[in-house]
């Protein structure tokens, strides 16, 4: 098993040095397999292809990390998640630029959704629409999450959530002050 993770990080960091040289539509299995001395072969034996490598990267850098019993609320999930898209954001940014059927962005929804999902389900768990508001709001804050990483993540992580913090206060606040002037006949 020792051996198994020696060989997938050794190729992962051959990946992450490429990535940083040219688009990863340049990179082949080979180029992969050349920098870090190993043979094709190896590389198929522990991955389908140079997506599957992406997604493992990711699964095991990233969610493997994450420490859900940890965070208190849903915006403590959003901060650790931003940081760790931080910590690494040259090969979370050349990531997100990979595109087609097996595209970096659609499997970080895919694997960050039931976390967005676990948080805002007891927002909403009294309401008939529950299931709509989840996914409304579960794909508002990945958007912006994944257009914050493809625009370069020019602001840190705390600032960031921040601003989505900001946003969603001040849509509350437009959300509450409606429903106030409709009850009182204002609109």
């Amino acid at each position: 098993m020792a051996d198994s993770n020696i060989t997938k990080n050794a190729l992962a960091t051959s990946l992450k040095e490429l990535m940083r040289e040219k688009p990863f539509s340049k990179i082949s299995v080979s180029d992969i397999c050349d920098r870090c001395g190993m043979n094709r072969k190896s590389f198929y034996y522990h991955f389908k292809d140079k997506y599957d490598l992406v997604n493992w990267i990711f699964l095991v850098d990233f969610i493997g990390k994450m420490d859900v019993d940890s965070y208190h609320t849903g915006w403590d999930a959003v901060e650790d998640i931003c940081n760790k898209f931080y910590e690494d954001k040259e090969f979370y940014i050349a990531a997100l630029h990979i595109e087609g059927q097996n595209s970096f962005h659609d499997y970080v929804l895919e694997s960050i959704r039931p976390l967005v999902e676990y948080f805002t389900r007891e927002i909403y768990k009294e309401s008939e629409s529950k299931d709509f508001f989840i996914i409304f709001f579960g794909d508002a804050f990945l958007t912006a999450i994944m257009r914050w990483l493809s625009e370069g993540m020019k602001m840190d992580a705390s600032e960031f959530v921040q601003k989505l913090k900001d946003v969603s206060v001040e849509l509350a606040k437009i959300i509450i002050r409606d429903d106030d002037n409709e009850k009182k006949g204002l609109s």
